[in-house]
């Protein structure tokens, strides 16, 4: 048994966040394992209150030059005032993700003392269990959302013929739709989620082996049976015209395979993605034995212990919740996954696109989950017909736009009362990225012609027209935020509105950057490509201020808040490339200093935050910082379920703590293999497999003494593949060495289309 591929417990969850997640992209659901009275509680990914709104302010557009003139002119109060009354929209709010509702299981004659209980989430399966012994008869309940199958599936058995008795129920209290018989073996629960929402139905079924099935009022009702088997199915509107219809398609289409087939054929659809990459840390851990709520108890209690076994855990548990949260035909994964318990959830359990939806994704390309990324290109697909509205209208600028919101509907207006986040017209740009990284990955020029060219095209067209040039003669955005942060003028007034925030020129160079190589690739617009080269030319360089930091708007302001959460002037360091340790030295060292800055002032407080640093300190090469952040998460922002906590959870924590484990293992953002160039003195041994690099390499690394042993480069592109390592090495080919120029730490050669190539320490 190998318990670091589990997560494993003792006793039933008491609280959601010690509950246990399975999902197939589209259904999710989190296990509590309850002995009596278990609960189920069920999402499906389209159930959001209410409907699409046309909420832009008629009157933006009018006042826009006014706004910059007074941000141009230092006139912050009163800028901020006419932005929020001409550029907020109305209404203020998205609606909320929602909950499906509740399976409720109440379980007949098991009373009495519970013995060897267990309760755990197999995540090199993606398969949820629970297993007791009451009254000399053993319980195994075994669960699983299947994606090939659309349905969640639970397995229901015990050791002695006909002790199963329970009855079932349908919920979604307190908002409670109809509910009823559907036939003699199958219950249903349908509703609506506001004016305009979406339509939802839910059916349960029942398959017994042994004894019998019956509906009584909207109960199923088993009695006497040896095993069970529950098919849950969910729809909307969303996607389906008659969702009762659908639910009802979706439960038939198991009958053709026993429950052996459909366990068998989940488990090598998930494995298909989940075992693409291995890493072991640590050939054994003596904490291995723990359960994981104790295990990470005792290193929540302890402030020099070290987990090693919980950290790979953890890695393995990010690339499981990307898999259950993101796959092809599904929604994107938002704020919480697909994973929320509550009709006003925090946040709206939204897509927030300043940095936590993209930190979402930041696992896919290096952990080989390509697939995965589909439904965040989907979505923004959909997010174009709102961007253009949003641009056109509110800027009155071509391309399309998005602010630091969006919903299951694509909606792109400034969302929210907060001047300090909503006035932010860079969620398209960053959003649009994700697709460059996609062919940077897999370097297929049919998807960068497809799909990826046009959309970071679409979304530079708007920055073309809405760029301004300020007094100094540069291009600007505006007005503008750094997210969230606010700055301080030395009469005192306190903003957030801008003209040109760090961070808004760092995107905009990454995506001028991305379209100007797209373009050079499939050799198109070439008047285009020029246009770019020159705006990129006139975009503000990152630059050093009073404290040796990066700074975070044009003038080197203070800041109300020196420890804010996010850490957007470092956008050039990760997942930007304009910093770089190598390329550009002072600016590497400017941004250590703003991290140790945000750190002394209290920086890092929130799970994504960390997340987020443990990735920056990977890209200074700084494996001690980043494993010391890696740590800090989960001490301080980690539920019992593993969870990430901002708090309350947000699922972006565990995927960008997947994502820095990689950075710290592998980069390849530099035109270069960078091989564990931040590895920890924590992890003086180990083994990786799988992971990508861009330009098309999967690489397998093994290391010791905290030294690279030796590395496999599988290439997919013929090409020059640079690699830097810290060690002199050789490189093999077929069993011959091969010729190499070497320049300091760099390494380059030769490399052919599905070669491997071998390198070993000299």
């Amino acid at each position: 048994m190998n318990n670091r591929e589990k997560l494993w417990y003792l006793q039933p969850a008491k609280l959601w966040v010690e509950a246990l997640p399975i999902g197939n992209g589209r259904l999710g659901g989190m296990i509590f394992g309850h002995v009596q009275e278990e609960r189920i509680q069920l999402n499906e990914d389209s159930i959001w209150y209410g409907g699409p709104k046309d909420g832009i302010n008629p009157d933006g557009s009018r006042h826009l030059e006014g706004i910059r003139e007074m941000l141009f002119e230092g006139k912050v109060e009163e800028a901020t005032r006419l932005t929020r009354m001409a550029l907020f929209s109305t209404p203020k709010y998205y609606n909320p993700y929602q909950p499906l509702g509740d399976l409720r299981l109440y379980f007949h004659g098991q009373k009495g003392e519970v013995e060897g209980y267990r309760r755990e989430l197999d995540i090199k399966n993606a398969v949820a269990r629970t297993s007791y012994k009451v009254g000399g008869v053993t319980y195994h309940r075994t669960m699983y959302a299947s994606y090939p199958d659309q349905v969640i599936v639970i397995r229901l058995a015990c050791d002695q013929p006909g002790q199963l008795n329970f009855s079932a129920n349908l919920n979604r209290r307190p908002y409670e739709g109809e509910s009823g018989r559907l036939s003699a073996d199958s219950i249903w629960m349908s509703g609506e989620c506001g004016k305009h929402g979406v339509e939802y139905a839910c059916v349960l079924k029942a398959k017994a082996e042994g004894g019998t099935v019956s509906v009584i009022g909207d109960f199923l009702s088993v009695e006497g049976a040896s095993s069970v088997t529950l098919l849950i199915a969910a729809a909307s509107t969303f996607r389906e015209s008659d969702p009762l219809a659908a639910c009802q398609l979706h439960i038939a289409a198991p009958e053709q395979f026993n429950t052996e087939e459909l366990e068998r054929r989940h488990i090598q659809n998930y494995q298909t993605l989940f075992n693409r990459v291995s890493l072991q840390l640590t050939e054994h851990d003596p904490l291995d034995d723990l359960a994981t709520d104790e295990r990470l108890k005792l290193l929540q209690e302890s402030h020099s212990h070290m987990d090693v076994g919980l950290m790979e855990l953890y890695f393995h548990y990010g690339r499981y919740l990307l898999i259950a949260s993101s796959r092809p035909g599904c929604l994107p994964a938002n704020l919480q996954g697909i994973w929320n318990d509550s009709f006003t959830p925090p946040w709206e359990s939204k897509y927030t696109i300043n940095i936590n939806t993209q930190m979402n994704y930041w696992p896919a390309e290096v952990c080989g989950l390509s697939e995965c990324h589909e439904p965040l290109f989907d979505h923004i697909e959909r997010m174009q017909v709102s961007g253009r509205q949003t641009a056109r209208e509110l800027y009155g600028c071509s391309g399309f736009v998005a602010h630091h919101n969006t919903n299951i509907w694509g909606e792109t207006r400034p969302e929210g009362l907060f001047p300090t986040c909503v006035i932010w017209p860079m969620g398209a740009a960053w959003l649009s990225l994700h697709l460059w990284e996609q062919f940077l990955f897999t370097a297929d020029k049919d998807f960068l012609r497809g799909r990826a060219y046009p959309i970071l095209k679409e979304a530079a067209a708007f920055f073309v027209d809405y760029l301004v040039e300020a007094p100094n003669g540069q291009l600007v955005t505006g007005p503008s935020v750094s997210p969230e942060n606010v700055y301080i003028l030395e009469d005192g007034t306190r903003g957030a509105l801008t003209m040109g925030p760090a961070m808004d020129s760092q995107i905009i160079h990454a995506l001028f950057t991305a379209c100007i190589q797209s373009s050079d690739q499939l050799q198109v617009d070439g008047e285009l490509r020029n246009q770019l080269s020159a705006l990129l030319e006139r975009l503000p360089k990152p630059q050093i201020g009073r404290h040796g930091q990066i700074m975070e708007w044009l003038e080197d302001y203070a800041e109300e808040d020196p420890g804010h959460r996010h850490i957007s002037q470092l956008f050039a360091l990760h997942p930007g490339t304009q910093i770089s340790p190598h390329r550009t030295p002072e600016l590497a060292a400017a941004a250590a200093a703003t991290l140790q800055r945000r750190l002394a002032n209290g920086g890092g407080h929130t799970g994504w935050s960390s997340a987020w640093i443990v990735n920056m300190f990977a890209r200074l090469e700084d494996g001690e910082q980043s494993h010391a952040h890696l740590s800090h998460m989960l001490r301080k922002s980690t539920y019992p379920n593993l969870f990430d906590a901002h708090p309350p959870f947000q699922i972006d924590g565990n995927f960008g703590a997947t994502a820095g484990i990689v950075e710290m293992l592998l980069q390849s953002h530099a035109g270069e293999l960078s091989l564990l160039p931040a590895l920890p003195s924590a992890w003086p041994q180990g083994a990786v497999s799988g992971l990508r690099g861009r330009n098309g390499y999967v690489i397998d690394l093994t290391w010791s003494d905290g030294k690279l042993s030796e590395a496999v480069i599988h290439a997919t592109v013929s090409g020059l593949c640079r690699v830097r390592t810290r060690e002199a090495v050789l490189v093999r080919c077929g069993g011959e060495d091969m010729q190499m120029n070497r320049d300091h730490s760099v390494i380059e050669f030769q490399v052919e289309a599905d070669c491997k190539y071998e390198i070993f320490r000299k």
